[in-house]
């Protein structure tokens, strides 16, 4: 295949990207720890952790995991914690016992929770104690042995460490009470590791670094086994990428407002930015706005990830005007479309240009970026170096330039496959290791790409996968509920939005009544918004429900 992509390349860009200098995620971060001990690392809320800190308070827990849990090579640990000082530490904690991180979304239910820990196996559990009540409900039904609590405030300077967790727990009421009677705070199993001495334990290209957790057509949450060979190959292929993007820049400060747990952040913001030594600024909040703008003024920041709904609240605040954009060098869109209106907005009062990005969990995520020089015109960009990608037809054969299939990507950055899950990766895997994206798009003569469709059902909230069959199983456990099928609305703020259709037994179902079931077991994006009540649901002749006929009307 002929890689027509490469003659559109910055002069410079190499086709294949150089061997990472690191053996490992743990290898990357502790290079950085003795590179750059006086550099900040991670900024939130007014206090500042260095690399020497990091390594330092880091070490400590790995210890914990090691010598005072057990805890042995290639065991899992869920961190169930939004953007705060706590992540970067427990992160680089499991890393260094040799243990392996499974990312859990703090919003999620009891229900979807409980699903994520049996099947990852995971034996512990760092959970912020806002979300504790809700661990409380399931953990019986999990593997989970040790769960270690942690405030906001925590790792805030005193007396902001008091005060915050104080206001959240006694004034906002958004610490519910909880009885985990075997759980312990952060601050003890800091204090339990740091006399103890850790024993090495050799992980490698092979070993699995992250259980990334990803929708499924199924319904069924799964977890990609992203290698340390995938996760570190993705630094390096985004750092070659960028190239000179930040000459005359050290350290990097990024603006890092998604959540670290999301694939996006966590490997553009969180491990990328680490790698050469930046700060990374992090907000715990971004959905308050003006807190969000008012944090960011006070930064020369030179990297800003966001998605198009992020954008577009942002240029909507009215301390947007007080930021200072003049130091921003790389500003990526990615997760969703970017709205040409909004990318047009941004570049009017920024000066900055939004590139846009593509890649899923699967591919640790980045695959497809925009030139770094480009200029916004709707295309996700080009495969990045080491990065091979084909346009196939449904049996998986190749397309011709211009023709619209299946987007299909081979690197080393695709995942190792779904854990305990050979079905499921062999449907999504191709021959010679080609992974199926579920993404309809072409590529045009000059090797740009351009989404044309979406092969799977999937539903984009504001930047998160919603799956049609997982809402519809819900949904139809209701007693009045015959049949049901969800599909996406197009929405202006969310991009979209959730719509189901209804076939009751009787009328004892109401709209209201179907609400209330999905908020107690649904995410709130994944809740629909639009109920509509039918007599019968467009089918295929074997009675298979044709949700495409339902977004056509």
């Amino acid at each position: 295949m002929e890689k027509v992509w490469l003659k559109s390349y910055k002069p410079g860009i190499p086709a294949e990207v150089p061997t990472p200098p690191f053996k490992s995620v743990r290898d990357l971060f502790e290079q950085t720890f003795d590179k750059h001990p006086e550099n900040a690392a991670y900024t939130n809320m007014g206090k500042t952790l260095s690399y020497a800190e990091l390594d330092h308070l880091s070490m400590q827990f790995a210890c914990y995991l090691q010598k005072t849990l057990g805890l042995t090579r290639g065991e899992r640990v869920a961190i169930m914690l939004p953007n705060i000082l706590q992540y970067p530490v427990v992160m680089c904690g499991i890393f260094r016992a040799g243990l392996v991180v499974v990312n859990v979304n703090p919003l999620y239910t009891a229900r979807e929770l409980e699903h994520q820990l049996s099947d990852s196996g995971a034996k512990c559990i760092v959970i912020l104690e806002n979300f504790a009540h809700i661990l409380e409900n399931v953990i019986g039904k999990t593997d989970v042995t040790s769960v270690v609590t942690t405030g906001v405030g925590d790792l805030l300077s005193w007396p902001k460490s008091l005060i915050t967790n104080a206001v959240l727990k006694y004034v906002r009421k958004a610490v519910p009470a909880f009885n985990l009677p075997d759980s312990i705070k952060l601050g003890q199993a800091l204090n339990q590791g740091k006399n103890q001495s850790l024993d090495e334990v050799d992980i490698g290209y092979a070993d699995i670094a992250f259980l990334q957790y990803t929708g499924g057509t199924t319904g069924v949450s799964k977890g990609a086994m992203l290698s340390h060979r995938n996760m570190i190959y993705n630094v390096q292929q985004t750092i070659t990428w960028q190239d000179d993007a930040y000459d005359g820049v050290h350290p990097i400060i990024a603006i890092t407002a998604l959540p670290l747990y999301h694939i996006f952040s966590l490997q553009g913001n969180c491990l990328t930015v680490m790698a050469q030594g930046g700060q990374n600024v992090l907000i715990t909040n971004p959905r308050d706005f003006e807190g969000f703008a008012k944090e960011i003024a006070r930064f020369k920041f030179n990297m800003f990830t966001g998605v198009n709904t992020l954008f577009a609240a942002l240029m909507t605040t009215p301390s947007f005007k007080d930021i200072d954009f003049s130091h921003l060098r790389v500003c990526i869109g990615g997760v969703m479309a970017v709205q040409p209106a909004i990318a047009a907005e941004w570049k009017e009062k920024t000066g900055n240009t939004i590139l846009q990005g593509y890649g899923l969990t699967e591919t640790s995520p980045a695959a497809i970026v925009c030139r770094m020089d480009d200029e916004f015109t709707g295309t996700i960009g080009l495969p990045i170096p080491s990065t091979d990608v084909m346009i196939a037809d449904d049996a998986g054969n190749p397309l011709d330039l211009n023709e619209v299939g299946e987007i299909c990507i081979k690197g080393p950055q695709v995942m190792e496959g779904y854990w305990q899950r050979p079905a499921e990766t062999a449907a999504t895997m191709l021959p010679g290791g080609w992974l199926r994206t579920g993404d309809v798009g072409r590529m045009d003569d000059d090797g740009y790409l351009y989404i044309e469709d979406r092969k799977k059902d999937m539903i984009l909230v504001s930047g998160f996968n919603v799956y049609p069959n997982e809402i519809e199983n819900i949904v139809v456990e209701l007693d009045g509920v015959l049949e049901v099928a969800a599909i996406g609305l197009p929405h202006e703020r969310s991009g979209e939005i959730v719509k189901i259709f209804v076939v009751r037994k009787d009328d004892s179902v109401t709209e209201q009544h179907i609400k209330d079931h999905c908020r107690e077991n649904l995410t709130g994006y994944k809740q629909p918004k639009v109920i509509e009540f039918r007599e019968d649901l467009p089918k295929t002749n074997v009675g298979k429900i044709l949700r495409r006929a339902l977004r056509d009307e």
